[in-house]
């Protein structure tokens, strides 16, 4: 089996998974956008995926078929729609397997949430997975600027479409 035609599995986000995942170093620039606080304090003051409730409710573990740890996704609700974040194991990235990683969180998404459209915020610098995004089968639909820890950026925001 190639890696770009890798198969993931999605189950339910375990702690031990978000330890793992808050552990994470990613290379620059990606560092910048996927770079979590150390475990302790992130459990410590109950943020993101270190809440065991927000966890359980919006954070899914992404396996392979080997049953490792490959990555995770936040499948977060909002107002008429979807919106996931994705994170793929820093020695996982760039090598092809965007798609299919891509694949197994929408299918997920969908799975849950039947009715409602999916879409991603990703910032306009990271062609990296603009193309991942792109061959899954998000398209852009809009561009507007948004405050980050670095100052003013570009976002695209990329939905879903059935394919």
């Amino acid at each position: 089996m190639s890696v770009a035609k890798k198969i993931f599995m999605v189950i339910p986000m375990m702690r031990e998974h978000a330890e793992v995942c808050s552990n994470w170093k990613y290379e620059p620039p990606y560092d910048r956008i996927y770079s979590w606080l150390p475990w302790e304090q992130m459990e410590a003051l109950g943020i993101e995926f270190g809440d065991p409730d927000i966890r359980e409710r919006q954070y899914v573990s992404i396996m392979d078929a080997e049953g490792i740890l490959c990555g995770f996704a936040q499948l977060f609700p909002m107002v008429n729609v979807i919106r996931l974040g994705v994170g793929l194991r820093p020695d996982l990235c760039n090598l092809g397997m965007g798609k299919s990683f891509l694949e197994a969180i929408v299918a997920e998404a969908k799975k849950r949430y039947p009715e409602l459209p999916v879409d991603l915020e990703v910032q306009e610098w990271n062609q990296r997975a603009i193309r991942a995004y792109l061959k899954a089968g998000f398209e852009i639909t809009d561009t507007y600027e948004k405050w980050t820890p670095e100052g003013l950026e570009r976002f695209h925001c990329m939905v879903y479409r059935e394919h």
